[in-house]
């Protein structure tokens, strides 16, 4: 298992220049998991795409279906205490100290490509481009 910030979903359905190491690692280890936030950045994301026409309105929703299949089981709330902890340890945001409390809180590793995320919390966050 794993947990992956929003952007890593991104990369797998959207095609992006990393879109190609998401379907690797996928491939490699597909028990993904997310604080339940993912969904509400998700969204954002669609969101963009549809207004830039990108994106139509059915592509969106059915993308956002797509990555809830992906994730079923596997959506966390995190603790807040442990979120403003992190905060407090890094400058980092809150939205993505939760990614980071659940990978401490499971004991696995957090995909990303954040560079704030990959500098405060090195032992714990990964590059997607490192594997």
């Amino acid at each position: 298992m794993i947990v992956v910030d929003t952007n890593v979903l991104a990369y797998l359905y959207l095609p992006t220049e990393f879109s190609a190491q998401a379907e690797a690692l996928l491939e490699r280890d597909a028990d993904w998991a997310a604080p339940a936030l993912w969904r509400s950045e998700f969204r954002n994301l669609l969101a963009g795409y549809m207004r830039r026409g990108a994106l139509s309105f059915a592509e969106a929703c059915a993308l956002q279906a797509e990555a809830e299949d992906l994730l079923a089981g596997n959506e966390h709330e995190v603790d807040s205490t442990d979120v403003l902890e992190l905060v407090r340890a890094s400058d980092c945001s809150a939205y993505d100290c939760e990614f980071a409390a659940l990978a401490l809180r499971l004991g696995v590793k957090l995909v990303t490509m954040d560079r704030k995320l990959l500098k405060a919390f090195p032992k714990q966050a990964v590059a997607l481009t490192a594997g």
